[in-house]
């Protein structure tokens, strides 16, 4: 690709992933830290970006610097998060993700395409017994953070900004539209890592474990009623005064990954987890509409269970409210 042909890319892509409300200009002008005028320019193609710019730019926006200059290849280019204890802790990975969906929330078309086989993060911010022994356990046990290493589990171990960076989390996901992909192993891993705790003495008494299933099951029936509505709402809120915006679907074909496709306008990109916590992203083209084609034709072979498809809902949630059900009868 020639180099003005690049540059005009660069910033076609770059336009098309900008929120309408924000100024380009501005937004180039400060991250090449240039007058508007000159940002202006660039854009226009009237001057030319030196390659320390466009690499700049890319990074910022997770664009493929290969793909701008029209190289071929079969790899793909991922920027990756890694939680650690000291630059980027876990307190930091949950305000880069509050930041993503407020991020996401600014364009006036977007959807997220959810593939989940376990209770994803943001189902787990709606009660807040369950997201302490998530947190809890996150930081204990993956992350491995220096303070928790001999803590014991108390139901009030989050802190007040914690506390409220999960509920924005959880408010701002609710009114982002959503395909959601569900299957009954859901709840699997969560009911594992209470019965490890529980064997490692971690809990201070069977009332808090309790208390974490009751959270669980809570969210479990909270859930249950967004698929009813095609509704995502937070608890309290009245789901009948909002729009419709979840597509829930029961998922028997294949197990499969924790993979989010999120569109904003006409483009697209791919959040893959690993580690547990950890995520890659990419905006590579080629990778992204392989991605969609694929949970397209999943869910066309999954049973979609918002708003309509009752008797199919009943079974996949009682599924797995009877696990935790049934963990809680042998506490």
């Amino acid at each position: 690709m020639a180099g003005d042909l690049a540059q005009d890319f660069l910033f076609q892509r770059i336009r098309e992933m900008t929120p309408q409300q924000v100024s380009l200009v501005d937004t180039i002008s400060e991250l090449l830290n240039v007058s508007s005028d000159s940002a202006y320019r660039g854009i226009r193609g009237e001057t030319p970006l030196v390659l320390e710019e466009a690499k700049l730019l890319c990074h910022h926006f997770h664009l493929s610097l290969d793909q701008l200059l029209n190289i071929r290849s079969n790899s793909t280019l991922f920027q990756t998060s890694y939680i650690n204890n000291t630059q980027y802790t876990f307190d930091n990975y949950l305000k880069d993700l509050l930041n993503q969906l407020r991020h996401i929330e600014g364009f006036i078309k977007k959807e997220i395409i959810f593939l989940t086989k376990k209770l994803h993060i943001f189902a787990k911010m709606l009660s807040a017994p369950f997201f302490a022994f998530r947190y809890f356990f996150w930081n204990k046990s993956i992350v491995s953070s220096p303070e928790y290493a001999t803590k014991g589990f108390v139901l009030d171990c989050l802190a007040p900004e914690t506390k409220a960076i999960a509920k924005d989390m959880a408010r701002t996901y609710s009114r982002i539209p959503s395909t959601e992909i569900w299957n009954t192993e859901a709840v699997n891993r969560i009911i594992l890592q209470i019965a490890y705790y529980k064997e490692m003495g971690v809990f201070s008494s069977a009332a808090d474990i309790k208390a974490v299933y009751d959270s669980i099951e809570e969210t479990l029936f909270h859930l249950k009623e967004q698929a009813e509505y095609g509704v995502k709402f937070y608890p309290g809120e009245n789901p009948s005064m909002k729009k419709q915006n979840l597509r829930f679907f029961y998922n028997r074909v294949v197990l499969g990954d924790n993979t989010i496709l999120v569109t904003t306008d006409h483009i697209r990109t791919v959040y893959l987890n690993y580690n547990v916590l950890n995520y890659m992203i990419t905006r590579d083209e080629k990778f992204c509409v392989n991605t969609f084609n694929e949970l397209d034709t999943l869910t066309r072979r999954s049973t979609m269970i918002s708003e309509t498809g009752e008797k199919q809902r009943n079974i996949f949630f009682n599924i797995l409210i009877s696990k935790i059900e049934d963990r809680k009868r042998h506490l």
